[in-house]
Protein backbone atom coordinates (compact mmCIF):
# COMPACT_ATOMS: atom_id res chain seq x y z
CA UNK A 1 0.00 0.00 0.00
CA UNK A 2 1.17 3.32 -0.72
CA UNK A 3 1.82 6.42 1.70
CA UNK A 4 -0.86 8.69 2.22
CA UNK A 5 0.54 11.86 0.84
CA UNK A 6 3.60 11.61 -0.90
CA UNK A 7 6.86 13.70 0.06
CA UNK A 8 9.06 15.78 -2.00
CA UNK A 9 10.50 13.77 -4.51
CA UNK A 10 14.30 13.32 -4.95
CA UNK A 11 15.00 12.66 -8.51
CA UNK A 12 12.79 14.59 -10.94
CA UNK A 13 15.07 12.65 -13.92
CA UNK A 14 12.08 10.11 -15.47
CA UNK A 15 10.49 9.96 -18.52
CA UNK A 16 7.62 11.08 -17.26
CA UNK A 17 5.84 13.41 -14.74
CA UNK A 18 2.01 13.04 -13.69
CA UNK A 19 1.50 15.86 -11.22
CA UNK A 20 -0.95 14.61 -9.04
CA UNK A 21 -2.87 17.63 -7.44
CA UNK A 22 -4.37 17.61 -4.28
CA UNK A 23 -5.27 20.09 -1.18
CA UNK A 24 -5.17 17.80 1.52
CA UNK A 25 -3.95 14.68 3.12
CA UNK A 26 -4.64 11.59 1.03
CA UNK A 27 -3.41 8.46 -0.27
CA UNK A 28 -1.27 8.46 -3.29
CA UNK A 29 -0.30 6.20 -6.32
CA UNK A 30 3.31 4.33 -5.78
CA UNK A 31 4.12 4.44 -9.51
CA UNK A 32 7.35 6.49 -9.70
CA UNK A 33 5.70 8.80 -12.62
CA UNK A 34 2.85 10.30 -10.22
CA UNK A 35 4.09 13.39 -9.08
CA UNK A 36 2.11 14.56 -5.96
CA UNK A 37 2.07 18.18 -5.35
CA UNK A 38 -0.20 20.43 -2.85
CA UNK A 39 -2.61 23.38 -4.95
CA UNK A 40 -2.80 26.48 -3.38
CA UNK A 41 0.22 25.74 -1.34
CA UNK A 42 1.12 29.62 -0.47
CA UNK A 43 -2.81 30.21 0.75
CA UNK A 44 -2.66 26.71 2.82
CA UNK A 45 1.29 26.44 3.93
CA UNK A 46 0.50 24.32 6.71
CA UNK A 47 -1.56 21.66 5.06
CA UNK A 48 1.21 19.49 3.84
CA UNK A 49 3.83 21.00 4.44
CA UNK A 50 6.26 17.87 3.77
CA UNK A 51 4.60 17.80 -0.09
CA UNK A 52 6.06 19.47 -2.89
CA UNK A 53 3.90 22.77 -3.57
CA UNK A 54 2.78 24.29 -6.83
CA UNK A 55 4.09 27.84 -5.32
CA UNK A 56 8.03 27.53 -5.93
CA UNK A 57 9.84 28.72 -8.50
CA UNK A 58 7.17 30.13 -11.10
CA UNK A 59 3.84 29.72 -9.95
CA UNK A 60 0.49 31.38 -9.73
CA UNK A 61 -0.31 29.29 -6.76
CA UNK A 62 -2.25 32.06 -5.04
CA UNK A 63 -5.15 31.83 -7.48
CA UNK A 64 -5.65 28.50 -6.24
CA UNK A 65 -9.14 29.75 -5.47
CA UNK A 66 -10.04 30.31 -8.84
CA UNK A 67 -7.77 28.01 -11.02
CA UNK A 68 -8.20 24.48 -8.84
CA UNK A 69 -5.56 22.31 -10.36
CA UNK A 70 -4.47 24.03 -12.84
CA UNK A 71 -2.21 25.83 -10.50
CA UNK A 72 -0.74 22.43 -10.36
CA UNK A 73 -0.64 22.30 -13.74
CA UNK A 74 1.13 25.73 -14.72
CA UNK A 75 3.73 24.62 -11.92
CA UNK A 76 4.56 21.45 -13.65
CA UNK A 77 4.79 23.61 -17.33
CA UNK A 78 6.85 26.02 -15.89
CA UNK A 79 9.19 24.15 -13.10
CA UNK A 80 9.72 20.77 -14.43
CA UNK A 81 11.33 19.62 -17.36
CA UNK A 82 10.51 15.21 -18.36
CA UNK A 83 9.38 13.91 -21.73
CA UNK A 84 5.78 13.91 -21.17
CA UNK A 85 4.04 15.81 -18.93
CA UNK A 86 0.37 14.91 -17.53
CA UNK A 87 -2.20 15.64 -14.73
CA UNK A 88 -4.57 13.73 -12.21
CA UNK A 89 -6.66 14.17 -9.36
CA UNK A 90 -6.00 12.92 -5.97
CA UNK A 91 -9.30 10.82 -6.09
CA UNK A 92 -9.41 10.67 -9.89
CA UNK A 93 -7.09 8.94 -12.03
CA UNK A 94 -6.32 6.86 -15.46
CA UNK A 95 -7.86 3.65 -15.16
CA UNK A 96 -5.28 0.84 -16.58
CA UNK A 97 -6.42 -1.02 -19.74
CA UNK A 98 -5.58 -4.44 -18.14
CA UNK A 99 -8.86 -6.48 -18.02
CA UNK A 100 -6.43 -8.60 -14.85
CA UNK A 101 -6.08 -5.43 -13.14
CA UNK A 102 -9.13 -3.42 -13.57
CA UNK A 103 -11.49 -5.21 -11.09
CA UNK A 104 -8.93 -5.37 -8.50
CA UNK A 105 -10.47 -4.65 -4.91
CA UNK A 106 -7.90 -2.14 -3.84
CA UNK A 107 -9.16 0.94 -6.21
CA UNK A 108 -5.11 1.95 -6.43
CA UNK A 109 -4.51 -0.76 -7.81
CA UNK A 110 -5.95 -0.32 -10.78
CA UNK A 111 -4.62 3.31 -11.85
CA UNK A 112 -2.58 2.96 -15.10
CA UNK A 113 1.18 2.56 -14.27
CA UNK A 114 4.59 4.21 -15.94
CA UNK A 115 4.92 1.01 -18.54
CA UNK A 116 1.54 0.70 -19.69
CA UNK A 117 1.30 4.27 -20.18
CA UNK A 118 4.79 4.59 -22.39
CA UNK A 119 3.41 1.65 -24.68
CA UNK A 120 0.54 3.85 -25.19
CA UNK A 121 2.31 7.07 -25.80
CA UNK A 122 4.45 4.96 -28.56
CA UNK A 123 1.88 4.58 -30.45
CA UNK A 124 0.19 8.06 -29.81
CA UNK A 125 1.86 10.85 -27.82
CA UNK A 126 -1.28 12.09 -26.47
CA UNK A 127 -3.48 10.27 -23.69
CA UNK A 128 -6.90 11.70 -22.79
CA UNK A 129 -9.79 10.75 -20.31
CA UNK A 130 -12.49 8.88 -22.17
CA UNK A 131 -15.68 11.36 -22.62
CA UNK A 132 -17.86 12.39 -20.89
CA UNK A 133 -22.12 12.37 -22.44
CA UNK A 134 -24.65 14.18 -21.15
CA UNK A 135 -27.29 12.46 -23.31
CA UNK A 136 -30.45 14.79 -23.08
CA UNK A 137 -28.48 18.18 -23.31
CA UNK A 138 -25.62 19.36 -25.10
CA UNK A 139 -22.41 21.04 -23.38
CA UNK A 140 -23.32 24.03 -23.24
CA UNK A 141 -26.89 23.41 -22.18
CA UNK A 142 -25.81 21.58 -19.30
CA UNK A 143 -23.05 23.66 -17.65
CA UNK A 144 -25.90 26.96 -18.36
CA UNK A 145 -28.40 24.29 -16.34
CA UNK A 146 -25.59 23.93 -13.21
CA UNK A 147 -23.31 26.83 -13.45
CA UNK A 148 -23.51 30.40 -15.11
CA UNK A 149 -23.90 30.43 -18.98
CA UNK A 150 -22.09 34.28 -19.05
CA UNK A 151 -18.59 31.85 -18.19
CA UNK A 152 -18.67 30.09 -21.28
CA UNK A 153 -20.16 33.70 -23.03
CA UNK A 154 -17.30 35.35 -22.19
CA UNK A 155 -14.59 32.57 -23.04
CA UNK A 156 -16.07 32.21 -26.53
CA UNK A 157 -15.47 36.04 -26.83
CA UNK A 158 -12.08 36.13 -25.96
CA UNK A 159 -11.14 33.10 -28.34
CA UNK A 160 -12.70 35.20 -30.50
CA UNK A 161 -10.17 38.20 -30.14
CA UNK A 162 -7.16 36.01 -29.31
CA UNK A 163 -7.40 32.61 -30.45
CA UNK A 164 -10.07 33.02 -33.95
CA UNK A 165 -8.62 29.88 -35.37
CA UNK A 166 -10.45 27.41 -32.24
CA UNK A 167 -13.76 29.39 -32.47
CA UNK A 168 -15.30 26.94 -34.59
CA UNK A 169 -14.19 23.64 -32.91
CA UNK A 170 -15.05 25.56 -29.62
CA UNK A 171 -18.94 26.23 -30.98
CA UNK A 172 -18.68 22.80 -32.42
CA UNK A 173 -18.61 21.47 -28.59
CA UNK A 174 -20.97 23.78 -27.39
CA UNK A 175 -23.46 21.90 -29.52
CA UNK A 176 -22.53 17.89 -28.78
CA UNK A 177 -23.48 15.71 -26.12
CA UNK A 178 -19.96 14.99 -24.97
CA UNK A 179 -16.89 16.19 -23.82
CA UNK A 180 -13.42 15.20 -22.53
CA UNK A 181 -13.03 16.79 -19.19
CA UNK A 182 -11.85 16.52 -15.93
CA UNK A 183 -8.01 18.41 -17.38
CA UNK A 184 -7.08 15.15 -17.07
CA UNK A 185 -4.36 14.08 -19.65
CA UNK A 186 -0.88 12.89 -20.26
CA UNK A 187 1.01 14.61 -23.29
CA UNK A 188 4.49 14.48 -24.98
CA UNK A 189 6.39 17.67 -23.55
CA UNK A 190 6.34 19.90 -26.87
CA UNK A 191 2.47 19.18 -26.83
CA UNK A 192 2.29 19.65 -23.45
CA UNK A 193 3.95 23.33 -23.62
CA UNK A 194 1.68 24.03 -27.04
CA UNK A 195 -1.43 23.16 -25.12
CA UNK A 196 -0.89 25.65 -21.92
CA UNK A 197 0.68 28.61 -24.47
CA UNK A 198 -2.78 28.16 -25.90
CA UNK A 199 -4.56 27.94 -22.65
CA UNK A 200 -3.38 30.03 -19.89
CA UNK A 201 -3.49 33.30 -22.09
CA UNK A 202 -7.09 32.90 -22.68
CA UNK A 203 -7.73 31.85 -19.23
CA UNK A 204 -6.02 35.42 -17.66
CA UNK A 205 -7.81 37.20 -20.10
CA UNK A 206 -11.47 35.46 -18.98
CA UNK A 207 -10.41 36.46 -15.69
CA UNK A 208 -9.44 40.02 -16.48
CA UNK A 209 -12.93 40.58 -18.24
CA UNK A 210 -15.20 38.32 -15.61
CA UNK A 211 -14.21 39.05 -12.14
CA UNK A 212 -14.19 35.88 -10.11
CA UNK A 213 -14.52 37.77 -6.78
CA UNK A 214 -18.33 38.55 -7.78
CA UNK A 215 -19.21 34.88 -7.38
CA UNK A 216 -19.16 32.72 -3.78
CA UNK A 217 -16.40 30.43 -3.29
CA UNK A 218 -17.66 27.40 -5.46
CA UNK A 219 -18.48 29.55 -7.96
CA UNK A 220 -15.29 31.54 -8.26
CA UNK A 221 -13.79 28.37 -9.19
CA UNK A 222 -15.39 28.59 -12.79
CA UNK A 223 -12.15 29.32 -14.65
CA UNK A 224 -10.75 25.84 -13.84
CA UNK A 225 -14.11 25.01 -14.80
CA UNK A 226 -14.19 26.58 -18.15
CA UNK A 227 -10.57 25.46 -18.75
CA UNK A 228 -11.89 21.50 -18.80
CA UNK A 229 -13.49 22.83 -22.02
CA UNK A 230 -10.82 24.24 -24.19
CA UNK A 231 -9.25 20.56 -24.62
CA UNK A 232 -11.31 19.94 -27.40
CA UNK A 233 -11.38 22.50 -29.65
CA UNK A 234 -7.52 22.22 -29.17
CA UNK A 235 -7.37 18.85 -30.33
CA UNK A 236 -10.08 19.45 -33.14
CA UNK A 237 -8.55 22.16 -34.60
CA UNK A 238 -4.86 21.18 -34.81
CA UNK A 239 -6.21 17.23 -35.77
CA UNK A 240 -4.53 15.33 -33.24
CA UNK A 241 -4.77 12.08 -32.33
CA UNK A 242 -5.09 10.55 -28.77
CA UNK A 243 -5.52 7.84 -26.45
CA UNK A 244 -8.95 7.42 -24.24
CA UNK A 245 -8.46 5.55 -20.71
CA UNK A 246 -11.26 5.10 -18.28
CA UNK A 247 -11.45 7.45 -14.97
CA UNK A 248 -11.15 5.73 -12.05
CA UNK A 249 -12.87 7.42 -8.73
CA UNK A 250 -10.61 6.22 -5.69
CA UNK A 251 -14.38 6.70 -3.44
CA UNK A 252 -17.58 5.49 -4.75
CA UNK A 253 -19.75 8.12 -6.78
CA UNK A 254 -23.32 8.40 -5.22
CA UNK A 255 -24.93 8.33 -8.66
CA UNK A 256 -28.16 8.41 -7.31
CA UNK A 257 -27.53 12.01 -5.65
CA UNK A 258 -25.32 12.63 -8.44
CA UNK A 259 -27.95 11.89 -11.25
CA UNK A 260 -30.64 14.12 -8.84
CA UNK A 261 -28.69 17.14 -8.71
CA UNK A 262 -28.61 16.80 -12.93
CA UNK A 263 -32.03 16.81 -13.69
CA UNK A 264 -32.75 19.16 -10.35
CA UNK A 265 -30.18 21.83 -12.68
CA UNK A 266 -31.52 20.82 -16.24
CA UNK A 267 -35.12 21.42 -15.10
CA UNK A 268 -34.71 25.32 -13.58
CA UNK A 269 -34.86 23.79 -10.01
CA UNK A 270 -31.35 24.32 -8.76
CA UNK A 271 -27.80 24.74 -9.95
CA UNK A 272 -24.84 22.93 -8.42
CA UNK A 273 -23.19 24.39 -4.82
CA UNK A 274 -20.95 21.90 -4.21
CA UNK A 275 -19.09 19.00 -5.72
CA UNK A 276 -19.80 15.76 -6.26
Amino acid sequence: MSGVIGTKPQDSRIPISVVVATHKPYRMPSDPMYVPIHVGAELHPDVLPEMLGDDTGDNISDRNGYYSELTGLYWLWKNRQSEYKGLTHYRRHFATGSISRIFNRDRFDSIVGQSEVMDLLAERDIIVARKRSYYIESVYSHYAHTFHAEQFDVCRDVLSDMRPAYLPAWDHLMEAKSAHIFNMFIMSSSKFDAYCDYMFPVLFELEHRLDPGKYDSFNARYIGRVSERLLDPWLETNGYGYTELPVLNTEPVDWAKKGTSFLMAKFGMKKYGKSF
